[in-house]
């Protein structure tokens, strides 16, 4: 199969989407199909893949608040290239413009809605969080899901990339097909590349002792991923533990947070590491990983993490509740930095024996991108085949006619 992915979150310097999507068109290249991305580009560009696939990128307006990424507006661009791609699927994520250019593209193609994240519990939930109760922006926020709606019904199917987005949304009353939970690329990660002395010696620019208990933090720094609340849930905690904190990441925050942690005596800040063998190693001979964001619909840092052989401090909801393993991980209440600080403190007060052990079997379930791929490709499989027959059923109507 051909599938084509209209993708406006899809940039060189991005995170997640780009990890996820660059792993994809490997594995499905592997699979003997194809994956070609139409991204929001600064240029006019293509970018051919050595294993297979390709990024076309279309010249398109940067995000304001976020010059990584692009805005598609024009609709002739990206539906000239359909109509000459000529793919089996066309996938789409963005609730935007790129919604209605899909949806009402003419061409042959099975068209799904990949959900990939959740506006309201990633924006509104947090704009308004103080001045009105959860449930009360809920339903303040149902146009959006009725916005949703208008265009979901121009395609064949809705799909999500796991279980906590699904029922988020089905509680909204959106009509999901799938669920197709993500994986990550497992063989980067293992319990077995924890380093001792490095350990240590991250520990040490945090200014603890090797008895000392290492938070890894990992990720963009957006305000949906809650870093100050990490902040003052290790700071609380540190108040009657040696607990340091290693931020690694990057964005529109890290000025803001870099402030916040001046003068910090345990929490230390430094640039993402791209070398994912280098951060394969770090992220292994860290103690535990911690997360923010109850707003995140799957948590592929936190699977990478857990491969890793790293326990789990995460929100009682989202996608990394969904997928923490209770013998070695932490629940907080979601939004509450004194709840995550006592979950700290849970977390260490567990003997450390076990909670390894705990980790490393936990980090032999983690799904893999293949798994998630080989699934996500016989789905769609079945989509194609059964319009097919469809059209089949329709011209052999039309010709009894």
């Amino acid at each position: 199969m051909r599938i084509v992915d209209v993708n406006e979150f899809y940039s060189p310097t991005g995170g997640g989407v780009r990890t996820y999507i660059d792993r994809k068109m490997g594995i499905m290249s592997d699979l003997g199909h194809e994956l070609i991305v139409v991204a929001a580009g600064r240029e006019n560009a293509v970018e051919e893949r050595p294993g297979g696939g390709r990024i076309i990128y279309v010249k398109a307006s940067r995000l304001p608040f976020d010059k990584n990424y692009g805005l598609f507006w024009d609709d002739a661009p990206v539906t000239r290239l359909l109509d000459e791609l000529k793919p089996d699927v066309v996938e789409c994520s963005s609730p935007w413009r790129p919604a209605w250019i899909v949806g009402e593209w003419q061409g042959d193609a099975v068209k799904v809605f990949f959900m990939h994240n959740d506006n309201v519990a990633a924006y509104a939930m947090r704009w308004f969080e103080g001045l009105a109760a959860p449930d009360r922006v809920e339903r303040a926020f149902a146009w959006y899901s009725r916005y949703m709606d208008r265009f979901l019904d121009k395609y064949d199917a809705v799909v999500t990339n796991g279980p906590a987005l699904e029922k988020r949304l089905k509680a909204r009353g959106v009509h999901i097909d799938a669920a197709m939970p993500l994986g990550i690329e497992r063989g980067h990660f293992s319990p077995t590349l924890r380093d001792e002395r490095l350990r240590a010696a991250l520990l040490a620019q945090c200014g603890l002792p090797p008895e000392g208990h290492l938070l890894l933090g990992l990720g963009r720094h957006h305000p949906e991923k809650r870093w100050p609340l990490v902040i003052d849930a290790v700071e609380r905690a540190g108040s009657s533990l040696p607990v340091g904190l290693m931020l690694l990441g990057t964005g529109v925050e890290s000025r803001a947070l870099e402030k916040r942690i001046a003068g910090s005596p345990h929490i230390r800040m430094f640039r993402p590491v791209y070398d994912r063998e280098r951060l394969a190693r770090i992220v292994a001979s860290c103690d535990a990983l911690i997360h923010g964001s109850e707003a995140e619909p799957f948590g592929l840092v936190a699977s990478e993490a857990m491969a890793a052989g790293l326990p789990l401090i995460a929100p009682d909801t989202g996608g990394c509740a969904e997928i923490a393993d209770p013998f070695c991980s932490e629940l907080y209440t979601a939004r509450d930095a004194l709840s995550a600080a006592l979950a700290i403190d849970r977390l260490f007060a567990r003997d450390p024996a076990m909670l390894r052990r705990a980790a490393i079997v936990a980090a032999g379930k983690v799904r893999s991108d293949r798994e998630h791929t080989v699934e996500l490709m016989d789905y769609y499989a079945g989509l194609v085949a059964a319009k097919r027959d469809a059209g089949i059923t329709r011209l052999y109507g039309a010709a009894r006619s």
